[in-house]
């Protein structure tokens, strides 16, 4: 093993104008620490001479098979030679000559220490209007509230140091943006001590657009915290909606309702009736996405048994089945109504009581019947051996560092042999 301390792993993808500053800015701030450390590049496909810059200046490449941010991040942990790894972009917009905050907080005993660039300071034009004012702040603020960290405010800060060891003991595998995303939570629900230090954000420094994309990536980020806690996102909503909706559906089924100086009558029933409908689908999306996140292995693997119970496509038969039923019973009772009268014209305000919980119940019960079917379809994978984690370090190419057990270390300026892991 090496008595490497410290692992500033640096993600690369064509970044060729920023690369080499961004090295020299990380070695030279372990120097300046006096830490014995390394910078890794993890280069993800690059054609533009990164790899070729990163070692001139003294960085160690590898090569990371699997596309994509997480993918080159994972290929970089894993290869790493550092007890701590501190994670940063390689475009020139964090600070990474000031890395004391977080080898600090490390040493201290944190697994993971985050950094937060509204606390530490956004240059103007470092960060995108959206994204500093809407998405960021609404990301953040969810994964507060789903995941109980009220210390960390910068849920999405790209430079961030953690234990080696603990955190590949996670078993991250997203590949993409969301890896960011997936860190922080799967540290959260493992009890994991996370803490948060200033950091400063100034502009990229690349000439080209960068690789993050608004819309594309931010709803990425969002789908994953939705599959990590579906109970709150989507189960609990669905359930108090659908329960409230329940109740009007069952005050305003025989008369009108009057509350004060406001009456409630078949206006109000439609719209109890549909407030049933969207909380029984956001109930059983949240149950799809329960069940999706469990047989994928991407959620955290905690019990929730009367949801799991519930979504099973016996269960969601057996209740579709009675719901619909149900609906054809009262349309047939109002069909029945009908033919009394000669098929003439009838009262709305009665017949309109009947046929509206009717047409929900056939509704809710088609609902139920095709979401068992679905839920079946995603728990297929619990039934199957899991499927094998892609290979994250690819055999060594020509023009890979070599020999492979040796890299230049950073120690006091200095640039001692490496020792093999």
């Amino acid at each position: 093993m090496t008595d490497l301390l410290v692992t500033v792993l640096l993600p690369c993808l064509n970044e060729a104008e920023t690369l080499a500053t961004c090295v020299d800015k990380a070695r030279r701030g372990l120097a300046e620490l006096g830490v014995p450390g390394e910078v890794l590049v993890s280069d993800n496909g690059s054609t533009d001479g990164s790899p070729e810059i990163a070692r001139a200046h003294g960085a160690r490449v590898i090569h990371a098979p699997v596309r994509g941010y997480g993918g080159a991040l994972m290929a970089g942990i894993e290869q790493a030679r550092g007890k701590y790894v501190i994670m940063g972009d390689a475009d020139d917009s964090y600070d990474l000559g000031n890395l004391g905050p977080f080898v600090e907080g490390l040493r201290r005993g944190h697994d993971v220490v985050m950094g937060n660039r509204f606390r530490g300071g956004i240059d103007p034009g470092a960060m995108p209007f959206l994204h500093r004012y809407l998405g960021n702040p609404v990301l953040s603020w969810l994964g507060r509230r789903l995941f109980g960290l009220p210390r960390v405010g910068d849920f999405h800060c790209g430079l961030r140091g953690f234990d080696r060891d603990r955190v590949q003991a996670l078993g991250l595998r997203m590949p993409g943006m969301e890896f960011a995303s997936e860190l922080v939570v799967r540290a959260a629900l493992a009890g994991y001590d996370i803490a948060e230090v200033p950091t400063r954000l100034r502009r990229d420094g690349r000439s080209r657009p960068p690789h993050l994309r608004t819309w594309r990536d931010g709803w990425r980020h969002l789908r994953f915290l939705l599959v990590f806690a579906p109970g709150k996102t989507l189960v609990a909503p669905g359930l108090l909606l659908g329960a409230l909706g329940l109740a009007a559906t069952a005050a305003l089924e025989t008369s009108p309702v009057s509350i004060g100086s406001v009456r409630f009558d078949l206006s109000a029933l439609l719209y109890a009736c549909l407030a049933v409908l969207v909380g029984l689908q956001l109930l059983l999306l949240g149950g799809c996405a329960t069940v999706f996140g469990q047989s994928s292995g991407l959620s955290d693997g905690r019990p929730r048994r009367a949801l799991t119970a519930f979504m099973r496509l016996e269960v969601l038969m057996l209740v579709g089945l009675v719901l619909a039923g149900a609906g054809l019973a009262g349309t047939a009772y109002a069909v029945s109504s009908w033919g009394a009268a000669g098929f003439g014209d009838l009262q709305p305000e009665r017949i309109l009581r009947i046929v509206m919980p009717s047409a929900t119940a056939i509704a809710a019960g088609t609902v139920c019947l095709f979401s068992g079917l679905l839920a079946s379809l995603l728990s297929k994978g619990e039934q199957a051996e899991p499927a094998p984690r892609p290979a994250l370090v690819a055999p060594r190419r020509p023009g890979d560092d070599a020999p492979v057990d040796r890299a230049p270390d950073v120690h006091a300026g200095r640039e001692p042999a490496g020792r093999g892991r």
